[in-house]
Parts: C-alpha cells; sequence; structure tokens
C-alpha cells in the first residue's frame, strides 16, 4: 500500500466481532476516502510502530496528515467526516470521556463477547447476535444525514423513528435469543403495533394480563381528547398571548394525546387480546421521589432501554454512582440528537436536563436527604416536581419549540 495519502482504519483481525462489522461497513467508510486494513498487516505495523500489546489494544485511525486516532478518539474523528451532526454532539462535556471509557471497557472484553472465549459461547448468544445491533449503526446516521433534507419538525420524527424501530428490533431478537418463543403474528405485532420495549413479556404467551375494566377506558379516552383539545384549540389560543406559549400547549397536548392517551389505548386493547404489553407511563405524577419518577413511572420503554443495555453492564463494571449519571448522560446526549439536532441550536441544554436528573438521584440516596425526609411523602413529590419540571426549559430549549414545535403545530392545522 504505497499511497502515503489515503486514510486507513486499521482493525483487528483476531477479532470476530471486528471483523463483521468491518466487512458490513466497508462501503459507506470506502466512499468517505477511508480504505481498512488489519492492525496485523505490514503497513499497519510499519506505519504505526507500537509494541504487539498496544498494537492490538484498539482499532486506529490514520489521517493523510498521518495523525492517528485510537479508540474513541478514532470514533470520534469517523463521525466527523461520515456524520457531521453526531459529530457536533460529542462537544458537550463530558461526552468525550464517556466515549472513551465505554470503548476501553468494550475493547478490553471483546474477545469474549465476539464469542472467541470457549467457556462463554453459550453466555454469548443469549445476550443475542453482534449484526442485531446493525440497525442502530446504520438508521440513526442516515436519518440525521437524510432529514436535513425536510423540514426541522420531519428531521426530529425521522430521528426517532429510526432510534425506535432500532431499539425495537434489537430487544426482539434478544429476547429470542433468550428463549422466547412466539408465533410471526406476535413478533409483527410487538414491532409495529406496540411502542413499549418489553419483547419478553409481550412475546410470552402464557404471560396473560386481567382484562381491562371500563373505567381504564375512560380515562384513557378522556385523556386522549384533552391532549386534542390542548393541541387544536389551546395552542391556537395560545398564541394570540406568546408563541412560545403556543409551543408549550401544544407539546403538552401532544404528550397527553399520545403517551397517556392513544399508546394507554393501545395497551388496553392488547390485554384485551390476551397480550401483556407494559403501559407506557405508570400514573408518574404518583411518584413520591425523583428515583421512583424515572425508574419506575415515567416512559417505561425508554427506562427498559437504559436500565438493559447502559445501566446493568455499567453498574457491573463501574459501580451504581458512576452507572446512574451515565445512564442520564447517555440519555441527555439522545434527547439532544433528536431535539437539539432538527432544531439547530440548544445544543447541550438537554444533556445538562438529565445530568441534573441524574444528580438528584444520587442526592436522593444521601444521608442529608433521607434526614430532610426526601425520597417520600410530600416531600419526596415536591422534590421531584422541581427537578423534573423547573428546568424543563432546558430540555425542550425555546430553539426546539420555536423551530420544530411551532412548525408542526401548523402543519398539522393546529394553529
Amino acid at each position: 500500500m504505497n499511497n502515503e495519502r489515503q486514510e486507513w482504519i486499521c482493525y483487528d483481525a483476531d477479532c470476530a466481532r471486528c471483523v463483521r462489522w468491518a466487512g458490513r461497513l466497508r462501503g459507506l467508510c470506502e466512499r468517505h476516502g477511508f480504505t481498512l486494513i488489519l492492525l496485523q498487516s505490514p503497513d499497519a505495523r510499519a506505519r504505526l510502530r507500537m509494541p504487539e500489546n498496544q498494537l492490538l489494544a484498539e482499532m486506529r485511525v490514520i489521517t493523510r496528515e498521518g495523525i492517528i486516532f485510537g479508540g474513541g478518539d478514532a470514533l470520534i474523528y469517523l463521525s466527523s467526516v461520515i456524520c457531521r451532526p453526531l459529530f457536533a454532539l460529542t462537544f458537550i462535556p463530558g461526552v468525550k470521556p464517556l466515549l472513551r471509557s465505554v470503548y476501553r471497557f468494550l475493547a478490553r472484553h471483546r474477545s469474549c463477547a465476539a464469542g472467541n472465549c470457549p467457556t462463554q459461547r453459550v453466555a454469548s448468544f443469549r445476550v443475542g447476535n453482534p449484526a442485531d445491533g446493525l440497525p442502530l449503526l446504520v438508521f440513526p446516521p442516515t436519518a440525521a444525514v437524510i432529514g436535513k433534507e425536510f423540514p426541522a419538525w420531519i428531521y426530529m420524527w425521522l430521528l426517532a423513528l429510526a432510534l425506535f424501530y432500532s431499539c425495537k428490533w434489537l430487544c426482539l431478537r434478544m429476547a429470542m435469543a433468550r428463549g422466547v418463543h412466539a408465533g410471526l403474528g406476535r413478533k409483527i405485532g410487538f414491532l409495529f403495533g406496540w411502542v413499549g420495549m418489553d419483547a419478553e413479556d409481550f412475546l410470552t404467551e402464557a404471560t396473560v394480563p386481567e382484562k381491562p375494566r371500563t373505567t381504564a377506558w375512560l380515562a384513557a379516552s378522556l385523556k386522549t381528547f384533552s391532549g386534542a383539545i390542548l393541541i387544536w384549540m389551546g395552542a391556537r389560543a395560545a398564541l394570540t398571548i406568546d408563541p412560545l406559549l403556543a409551543g408549550w400547549t401544544g407539546m403538552v397536548g401532544i404528550i397527553l394525546l399520545l403517551h397517556f392517551g392513544l399508546f394507554r389505548l393501545l395497551a388496553l386493547a392488547w390485554h384485551a387480546a390476551g397480550v401483556a404489553a407494559t403501559p407506557l407511563m405508570q400514573a408518574p405524577l404518583l411518584s413520591r421521589s425523583l428515583g421512583e419518577f424515572w425508574g419506575r413511572r415515567w416512559n417505561t420503554a425508554f427506562h427498559e432501554l437504559t436500565a438493559r443495555f447502559l445501566f446493568n453492564p455499567l453498574r457491573r463494571a463501574m459501580g451504581i454512582r458512576a452507572a446512574i449519571l451515565l445512564a442520564f448522560l447517555a440519555s441527555g446526549l439522545l434527547h439532544d440528537l433528536v431535539i437539539s439536532v432538527p432544531a439547530g441550536g440548544g445544543y447541550g441544554l438537554p444533556t445538562l436536563y438529565f445530568l441534573l436528573q441524574g444528580a438528584g438521584v444520587l442526592f436522593e440516596r444521601t444521608k442529608i436527604a433521607r434526614r430532610l425526609g426526601l425520597g417520600r411523602g410530600i416531600r419526596g413529590w415536591l422534590f421531584m416536581l422541581l427537578i423534573t419540571a423547573g428546568p424543563a426549559f432546558w430540555l425542550f430549549h425555546p430553539p426546539f419549540v420555536h423551530y420544530v414545535i411551532l412548525p408542526m403545530l401548523h402543519a398539522i392545522g393546529a394553529i
């Protein structure tokens, strides 16, 4: 390989997972000017000039200028060339150290994770095939690129749906890898007829929920109707006062209509059909602590994802405190991707919001908080409300309201 002006991605030939991903992503990388080579190749050894134990420790990227990036820094550099919106998120404080730490952890365990360790092959299979995560690596970056050609509110939905269905597929495949069996109809129902991530409960035919009561149907219908009123009447009235107020009125209406209304009705319909679909919202306003709010009651689908793929692995590797903060940091980054990137502003505010939530959950676990009576009763409820609702403008910041929500409300005839 004589072209010194090439950009190289060097990966480990002895890592089965690395080889599989290199094969699948080769075309994408080559279209952006990268050539994939093995770390064990003479060309890579000559350019890197490292001892064997350092050479194979992590992937490397060699730029045209001869600069070498390794591990998490290599991924950051690749995102700067292949997907600029994702690269922009790396400037949020704490993102780069997190990415480097996660990469180092995965790199240290990649051999057994790839199935090369004979004593752990069965356990590796039980957590799913690495290829099952391919949609998560392909769909969101693709949506981030093509979505820029659409209005900002459509861009937001493209990103959200790309993440949603990538995670749905991953949850389905992992449930199957754990030995859960279900018919084709129920699998299709989980993928396209349900908004939760509770694959194992949904697919297990032996789990039969109680038939829903009439009062449950009425309550969900009332919330659906109330949300529609806020969207198509409340937002228009609020617009005469202030555009920001109109946007927030519409957002509250959308959350009420979808999360508490239509999605609850959908869960009840599945229950009536004998399928255990865990409702998305579990009366979050009844939470008596911040931990209860995020851990049990608010958006169980998102909690299922973060608990399974982030919190539990990080807790085993780094301890519970670090796992809590890193899980909330990751949640913030995902919300930044879906909220700030389409809005073209407010970068980092959703991440700061979720970091505050993580700090609040940790504070609830301290002796001072227990002496103050937080985590229970009316004081715990007030603390939960203060921390979640008080800084909500960080999460749904003004650029998002002005450039995403208001145009969407206009497009659906609400204002």
